[in-house]
């Protein structure tokens, strides 16, 4: 990972399956967006952008001016 980036929020959750899930907020400059995601798809991990889910949006993201 890019020591530029930052992990700001950090959640795992599992119910007693083999498996678990994670929520990871990372803070990535915009103009290293597309090496961020280069980034991701070498973890091999599925992974999705929440930061268009309502949840987020009400709870998470700055407030807008």
């Amino acid at each position: 990972m890019h020591p530029d980036w930052n992990i700001s929020l950090f959640h795992y959750r599992n119910h007693g399956a083999d498996y678990g899930r994670i929520l990871v907020g990372i803070q990535v400059p915009a103009g290293e967006r597309a090496m961020f995601e280069q980034f991701l798809a070498q973890l091999g991990y599925p992974c999705r952008d929440e930061s268009g889910n309502p949840a987020y949006r009400l709870l998470l993201r700055e407030a807008s001016p």
